[in-house]
């Protein structure tokens, strides 16, 4: 396309930006002119023409001579909500489109994130793209940057992987705020003619690139409160620790049975406990204790509308941002040793082959005697003695556990292996991720990086979790009268993405037959063959891709992952706001009562869907600005490293020591010219043919780090 025919384009993409931004508005060739800043003859002539292209396109209508205005008719238009992606452009999900559509950052029509917007779909080629019509609603979101303060006007630098534009601070919304913190601002107004919105400042996190700014930032940006209301804390702390008789008589009690608790040592919320009886003749009472934070949290309270709001716990690098108050999370429902606490159970009778021969859900009241970290369990398991070794207890001593623990301890963990290995033969898929977690300091700078992954203790907690959650949305789904419920669904992976995959692992001699009728196992063989290897993160991390993303919600599809056909959230109702919905209901029917509404139920479970992605979100973005406080002393040193993506910007490459990623930007690779190959997911240099494809591994050095912006640049040697 020459330049004329390209600049021609831009203006009329000007023109329609300037209609679709006021449908309402009646306009001639001066005013778009005046608008624009066009003041030269040629380009008030190329405006006529093109008024009259788009007239004839029946983009827009003649209200009288020479004045024009949007025709709302010509494109059918349908609502969205915008998310900004990290490339500046925009996507939207509509439903008459399988997948998400970008909008070009031209078609943005001074749209934000989070806003909901009309929009129009486009062909371009092969691909559809959305064009922002009009703003429907502006998103009350807020957003995070570092204000750059004038005299009479300041700027708030925030571009990020949220937002494409700085925003204006009016001289009367500068109050006390200094240049150089980090604040956060909400949306005021974005005035025509101008090139930044207006938006106030609402608070101060502090001095960029310490610790507390940074991840009360990051929580900030996916609208994630760390507060609470004044209101939700008095009614948290009206609540008496003491259990009185007659809510003892109306549980089943459990207080005599040997029960503990399994968590990491860090722990302090408990919110489930297992009880174990021998009965004899291989048969074997497991109780599955949860906290019963109904029990506390009632519907309509103040408590109920903070928890329904967070949906969920946030788990970050270095601290937890808990979805109820400490004094109920850490205290009141938090099932500590030694303590009665009130818990709502699932009870089951089983045998030596996992076999269930009997089950009982319902409110309950315990006596924990024991409280585990993994390391002690695991260090039971593993010395198949009734003792814990100093480095691996709590306390830092040696010391034994009561034969009763031990072979309590011994039989959970060998039924939990037969539980495992039947839902693996029915198909289950397997993903034994290693997680990379920070050794802090006392100023909670990391000072190394080490990986965790799931050994035995950890399964064996796992596998009764799963055994819970499954059976008791069993007994509820399997009913032959329909109750509403909430189910945790996860669909069949991506069969684009899957042929993807297919082609990547073949890079490293594995085979991957899509062919297959049991797409399951040749995942798990897959992940089975690269475990304990340098590439062993990246293929977890394509495979997971694959997956669809599991959510909550009323219609029951199963749950693919885990190859269950009912599948619930039951057994963490501290952290998440669906355990305490499924308590609820299973209560409620158990009591014999009517269905609740399906439509109000399904709409709580979206939102909870929705909230946790954000979570999730937060808590990557928390690992990735650890890692860069990490790397930040790092530049100039060397590391093998595996390309982990691959893009028309550069390729993203993980450190195999430390799985640090970062990026090595096409313009820092020497030699040749690069292009992007989407098909090979490869750069290919177009005199040499050098290819860097993913998965491929190669030496390279610290080139810059960027702890503010969260960015690590390296560039490739040899």
């Amino acid at each position: 396309m020459s330049n004329k025919k390209k600049n021609l384009k831009r203006l009329e993409s000007q023109i329609l930006s300037l209609f679709r931004n006021s449908v309402s508005s009646v306009l001639n060739y001066k005013q778009i002119a005046s608008k624009l800043d066009i003041r030269d003859t040629k380009g008030r002539n190329d405006i006529i023409r093109l008024l009259h292209q788009l007239h004839n396109k029946k983009q827009l209508i003649v209200k009288q001579r020479g004045q024009y205005q949007y025709n709302k008719i010509s494109v059918p238009t349908q609502r969205a909500k915008l998310t900004i992606i990290p490339s500046g452009k925009g996507v939207v999900k509509i439903e008459s489109h399988e997948d998400e559509i970008i909008v070009p950052k031209k078609f943005l029509n001074k749209s934000l994130d989070g806003d909901l917007v009309e929009v129009s779909i486009h062909k371009d080629g092969k691909f559809f793209e959305a064009h922002v019509d009009s703003i429907v609603e502006r998103s009350t979101k807020e957003y995070v940057g570092v204000l750059d303060r004038q005299k009479d006007f300041g700027f708030v630098v925030c571009k990020g992987s949220k937002i494409y534009t700085d925003f204006f601070i009016e001289k009367e919304d500068l109050k006390d705020f200094k240049d150089g913190e980090k604040v956060v601002v909400v949306f005021k107004s974005w005035k025509e003619r101008k090139e930044a919105p207006h938006a106030t400042i609402v608070k101060s996190l502090g001095l960029p690139g310490e610790l507390d700014t940074e991840l009360h930032g990051i929580l900030h940006e996916y609208g994630l409160p760390y507060e609470f209301p004044s209101a939700v804390l008095e009614e948290a702390a009206f609540f008496s620790d003491q259990i009185s008789s007659q809510e003892l008589k109306n549980r089943k009690d459990f207080r005599k049975t040997l029960t503990f608790t399994i968590d990491p040592k860090t722990a302090k919320d408990f919110d489930d406990a297992i009880s174990f009886k021998d009965l004899g003749n291989n048969r074997y009472e497991i109780g599955i204790h949860i906290a019963d934070v109904s029990h506390y949290v009632e519907p309509k309270t103040e408590l109920d509308r903070e928890a329904y709001e967070r949906a969920t716990s946030v788990y970050l690098v270095d601290r937890v941002v808990p979805m109820l108050p400490e004094v109920l999370s850490n205290g009141l429902c938090s099932l500590r040793p030694q303590e009665e606490k009130l818990t709502f159970s699932a009870v089951f009778v089983l045998d030596d082959s996992g076999k269930i021969h009997d089950e009982w859900y319902g409110r309950t009241v315990i006596f924990s005697d024991y409280r585990f970290a993994y390391d002690e369990v695991q260090n039971i398991i593993d010395q198949d003695k009734a003792e814990v070794e100093a480095q691996y207890s709590l306390t830092g001593k040696k010391y034994a556990v009561p034969n009763e623990v031990f072979g309590a301890i011994k039989n959970l963990n060998k039924l939990a292996k037969t539980l495992r290995s039947d839902r693996m033969k029915k198909g289950a898929i397997s993903f034994d991720r290693v997680e990379v977690s920070f050794l802090l300091d006392e100023e909670n700078k990391p000072e190394s990086v080490y990986f965790k992954s799931s050994k035995d203790a950890h399964k064996l907690i796992e596998e009764f979790m799963l055994l819970a959650n499954r059976k008791v949305a069993s007994f509820i789904g399997k009913r032959a009268k329909k109750h509403a419920f909430v189910y945790r669904i996860h669909d069949e992976p991506n069969e684009e993405k899957l042929v993807n995959l297919k082609q990547t692992v073949r890079s490293f001699g594995y085979s991957f037959n899509l062919s297959e009728k049991n797409i399951n196992k040749e995942i798990n063989g897959l992940l089975l063959a690269c475990n304990g290897t340098k590439e062993q993160n990246l293929i977890d991390t394509l495979t997971l891709r694959c997956m669809s993303k599991a959510v909550y919600t009323t219609q029951n599809i199963g749950h693919y992952g885990l190859a269950f056909s009912h599948y619930t959230h039951f057994t963490s109702p501290i952290r998440r706001y669906p355990d305490v919905m499924v308590h609820r209901l299973l209560q409620k029917y158990l009591d014999g009562e009517s269905s609740v509404s399906e439509s109000t139920l399904e709409e709580a479970c979206e939102h909870s869907s929705q909230r946790e992605q954000l979570a999730t979100k937060a808590e990557r973005d928390s690992i990735k600005h650890m890692q860069m406080v990490f790397m930040e002393d790092k530049v100039g040193m060397e590391y093998d490293a595996v390309i982990s993506g691959v893009t028309d910007r550069g390729i993203y490459v993980e450190i195999i020591e430390n799985k640090c990623e970062g990026m090595i930007r096409i313009m820092d690779i020497k030699g040749d010219y690069f292009r992007f190959d989407m098909d090979k997911h490869a750069l290919v240099g177009e005199r040499t043919k050098k290819t860097y494809q993913l998965g491929d591994e190669l030496r390279i050095k610290v080139k810059k780090v960027n702890v503010i912006k969260r960015f690590l640049d390296f560039v490739p040697l040899n």
